[in-house]
């Protein structure tokens, strides 16, 4: 099979080689994927920079990257119906924890991690299922229900904070999202009811004026260090904070004050770790949403595999308008 794969940190350019390695093949509990498309998330960027804290070579000496991606089981292992074989399917965690991921033609892991993609749903959008989606999916319906509710999404442009507006309206609750220029249209026509600029000095203020003075029952942060204050002023009593990000400041100081009078939940998702039970519900939201209509996964640009690196400069560029992906078919 071809694969992208590293054996050492660095820029995309110099660490990213083509190779032709062994077809993986399928053990017990596995499927083998034929992949069409590889989903290119910031995390992968990381992992291949060395930029995570407190990593200083990579966990495996050789490395194939990315964790999402969509494609059709060619074969299966040992305790796998074999009517499995010519599905079509999405893959969550491909690369986690293990050596060989999603920038090749092929893939061998476990079956669960292959979730059947519906008939009407492209390949494409399938690759944007397994980071992207479940993070926005568990960070609106971690708690249940948004009926009803007022939602703020932080940084509604980005990729997951898209899906996540979507996810909201779907859901029934009033969303409100912050964004900025160019972004602010993206997220309106996401579906968000009111998108206000994230550099506004009074944020605070414009938000409860935008849910007619009162607070906020849940708040998706992808910047939970740089809004931890405006979370704190914003958020209802006994409301939930899901946080997934805080690259810009990843030690925090906590307004333990505020937070504790309105005894909030701050929950901190990494959607990796989400127990089945968790991540079932969220694949079933996905799903849902899908099958309504009612979710849509742009796709900003698509790269060859042997233009992997071009993909991980995209990501590493920032200013997209949907997710980056690799065609590992070509």
């Amino acid at each position: 099979m071809k694969s992208i794969s590293y054996s050492a940190f660095g820029p995309a350019s110099q660490v990213l080689h083509l190779v032709d390695m062994p077809t993986s093949e399928p053990g017990a509990g596995q499927v083998r994927v034929a992949l069409h498309f590889s989903g290119v998330n910031p995390s992968d960027v990381k992992a291949r920079s060395g930029s995570r804290p407190g990593v200083t070579k990579p966990a495996f000496d050789q490395i194939i990257p990315h964790s999402d991606g969509a494609g059709v089981i060619e074969a299966v292992g040992p305790g796998v119906s074999d009517t499995r074989i010519g599905e079509r399917v999405w893959i969550w965690n491909g690369q986690w924890q293990r050596p060989f991921g999603t920038a090749a033609t092929h893939i061998a892991l476990p079956a669960e991690q292959a979730v059947p993609l519906p008939d009407d749903v492209s390949m494409e959008t399938g690759a944007v299922l397994g980071i992207p989606g479940l993070t926005a999916a568990h960070a609106v319906f971690g708690s249940g229900d948004v009926r009803g509710e007022t939602l703020l999404i932080h940084g509604g442009a980005g990729t997951v904070g898209f899906l996540a507006v979507q996810l909201g309206k779907w859901g029934g609750a009033r969303v409100i999202a912050t964004a900025r220029g160019d972004g602010m249209t993206r997220t309106t026509q996401a579906g968000a009811d009111t998108v206000l600029d994230y550099t506004d000095p009074d944020l605070g203020a414009a938000i409860l004026a935008a849910n007619d003075g009162a607070l906020i029952d849940r708040i998706i942060d992808t910047e939970f260090g740089v809004n931890a204050a405006l979370d704190a002023e914003v958020i209802a009593p006994n409301g939930v904070i899901a946080a997934y990000g805080s690259a810009k400041d990843l030690s925090p100081t906590l307004p333990f004050g505020p937070l504790l009078f309105k005894a909030a939940t701050i929950d901190i998702l990494l959607i990796y770790l989400l127990p089945p039970p968790e991540r079932d519900a969220a694949i079933k939201r996905l799903h849902a949403a899908l099958g309504d209509g009612a979710l849509v996964c742009p796709v900003h640009d698509t790269f060859a595999l042997a233009d992997c690196a071009a993909a991980h400069e995209a990501v590493e560029a920032g200013g997209r308008a949907g997710a980056i992906l690799v065609d590992t078919r070509t």
